[in-house]
């Protein structure tokens, strides 16, 4: 029987002790600090911040699941924001009121319309993938494009699922054992909601961390390395980008209905035209500026663009030719669009492993101190 040998915490007598979830002490230690940190965090921080906080978990969740297309599997997306559109109406249909103007079926079980958001976005994904997984690179970037620009044009002609392209709709009232989570009680709505959203992204990015060291996860990497080899090698190439584009695309549908409840009200205009395509950049920031092809840098990158808005909104007290008017040049709003792309460009010169690969070079530091040369 294998052993890990005392005195070397990271030296192992199988392949099986390296490749465990947690396999060190520090590693779990640590996970489970984030954890609790962030569980008790709610009650430490105002309901605005907190706010902000609830919509970077929400983006986490669909970060992991583009940087398992992207990241993990080398398949360059620019159509994410589509299949978080199909999630987020497919849980307001679920959960929405039968007698209303749009159409609903009343289901109030929150993992119900959660997980039923995530399956009818993998069967979009699985419609999609057979015709994206032809083309590489650039070409499928540009087809990925072409579902936002379809989707936009869908969800706002499709009134009875959107609510019209004026009004849009409520988003479904999350019910957790009996109790209303945007009624507040002892707790604030965002408090709450803080917790839901948080129950959730743990137990998804367990679940992509297991993908990631998984068969999949190794097929994954072989098909973006070099996938004509993987091939030769007996990987089937179809197959696994259509699995990666499936599991994909239901992650994005999972935080697509989150992302519905954490905005309170959608519209058509979310997913139509540039706004569709900001999203999926937003998206391809959040990879980029975390970290390819890892779970946590997928979670970091979330937070900072999930906090961009406020540190934007900071600028006027800084920069005075910075104005908060929308109708005055330059305003917060472009320099925040400006922000992802200078982040991206930042990134992907100085820093290629993104946040991850700051808080790795930090950690092998401190590891290797004093002789860190």
């Amino acid at each position: 029987m294998s052993t890990r040998v005392s005195g070397r915490p990271e030296l192992y007598t199988a392949y099986g002790q390296d490749m465990a979830f947690l396999n060190t002490r520090p590693k779990q230690l640590g996970v489970l600090a984030v954890v609790v940190v962030a569980a008790l965090l709610p009650l430490t921080v105002s309901d605005d911040l907190l706010k902000l906080l609830g919509t970077g978990l929400v983006l986490a969740i669909g970060a992991i699941g583009l940087n398992l297309l992207t990241g993990y599997a080398g398949q360059v997306s620019l159509g994410h924001a589509f299949f978080v559109g199909v999630g987020a109406y497919t849980a307001s249909v679920m959960a929405g009121d039968p007698d209303g103007r749009a159409m609903g079926l009343g289901i109030t079980f929150v993992p119900a319309w959660i997980l039923g958001a995530g399956v009818v976005a993998a069967a979009a994904g699985a419609i999609v993938a057979p015709l994206a997984t032809r083309l590489r690179g650039l070409y499928l970037a540009v087809v990925t494009l072409g579902l936002v620009i379809i989707g936009g044009y869908v969800f706002t002609e499709w009134a009875d699922l959107s609510g019209g392209a004026q009004v849009g709709r409520d988003a479904p009232k999350p019910v957790v054992l009996g109790a209303d989570l945007t009624v507040d009680g002892a707790y604030t709505q965002e408090q709450k909601l803080f917790w839901l959203f948080l129950v959730v992204l743990v137990v998804f990015a367990v679940l992509a961390r297991n993908i990631g060291r998984s068969k999949i996860g190794r097929a994954f990497a072989a098909v973006r390395d070099r996938d004509v080899a993987a091939g030769v090698m007996g990987v089937e190439l179809a197959k696994y980008k259509l699995i990666a584009f499936v599991l994909s695309s239901f992650y994005a549908g999972v935080c697509g209905s989150l992302l519905f409840v954490a905005n309170g009200h959608f519209g058509p205009e979310r997913f139509s035209g540039g706004y569709g395509l900001l999203l999926s950049v937003q998206f391809i920031a959040m990879v980029l500026i975390g970290g390819v092809a890892t779970v946590s840098g997928s979670i970091m990158g979330a937070f900072l663009i999930a906090l961009l808005p406020r540190i934007a909104s900071e600028l006027p007290s800084f920069l005075p030719f910075v104005t908060t008017a929308s109708n005055e040049h330059p305003n917060v709003f472009e320099i925040e669009v400006g922000l992802y792309g200078l982040l991206i460009i930042a990134f992907l010169l100085f820093e290629p492993r993104g946040l991850f690969g700051i808080w790795h070079r930090i950690r092998t530091y401190w590891k290797s101190f004093p002789f860190s040369y």
